[in-house]
């Protein structure tokens, strides 16, 4: 089964190259005190009944150990992710997911097949200019689409209810969402559940960003 992640990028690959999104905020040094990472991600009341918790929650370090066990390859490709974003000013990540059966547990992002899951992923970066450029050239992978484009799914920016640093991916089964907010990159895929739902947990992970 093909991917979900390669299956987004065709979608917006041909946008995304025309143009090389630059970001224009600037960094900016933060000296207010920002919510706890662990605090920001998905909650058990965020989402809808018969999804338990993943063991593979919890720190990202933790999160790609807990993969490798599964599927080695798709561990090494998210750990060379994650230290390009260390690159980028990333300092601490967290991770939940949520799943009807524990085989969507390490599985990559929105590609579970039938079983209902939930994830979200909050990155915290050094400032908020590190984070709105980590944003535009794509977490794990998710890059958003050219500004202008709007490939079939895809909205880019305020229609999403999320702001101006935003894009979100819709056709089901499978559901994203990535935004940038502050210091803070986030990230929510929802599989085989409910629009309505999705929503929900966005505007939760979202409020709880500051």
């Amino acid at each position: 089964m093909v991917r979900f992640l390669a299956a987004v990028a065709l979608v917006v690959s041909t946008a995304a190259c025309q143009s090389a999104a630059v970001a224009t905020s600037s960094p900016t040094p933060v000296a207010a005190v920002h919510a706890i990472v662990a605090q920001t991600v998905l909650q058990q009341t965020d989402i809808p009944a018969g999804l338990a918790p993943c063991a593979s929650s919890g720190s990202f370090g933790a999160y790609i150990a807990a993969v490798k066990s599964a599927d080695p390859a798709l561990a090494a490709t998210i750990a060379s992710q994650w230290k390009a974003l260390q690159k980028q000013g990333a300092g601490e990540a967290q991770i939940s997911l949520f799943a009807a059966n524990p085989s969507a547990c390490t599985a990559e992002l929105g590609a579970s097949g039938s079983v209902k899951s939930a994830a979200s992923l909050v990155v915290a970066f050094a400032d908020e200019g590190a984070a709105d450029r980590a944003w535009h050239q794509g977490v794990l992978g998710f890059a958003p689409p050219a500004p202008g484009e709007a490939p079939p799914g895809i909205v880019r920016g305020v229609g999403t209810g999320l702001g101006a640093s935003s894009w979100s991916y819709d056709r089901g089964p499978v559901r994203l969402a990535c935004w940038r907010k502050s210091v803070f990159v986030a990230v929510v895929v929802f599989t085989n559940l409910d629009p309505a739902s999705f929503k929900a947990a966005t505007a939760a992970v979202d409020a709880r960003l500051n």
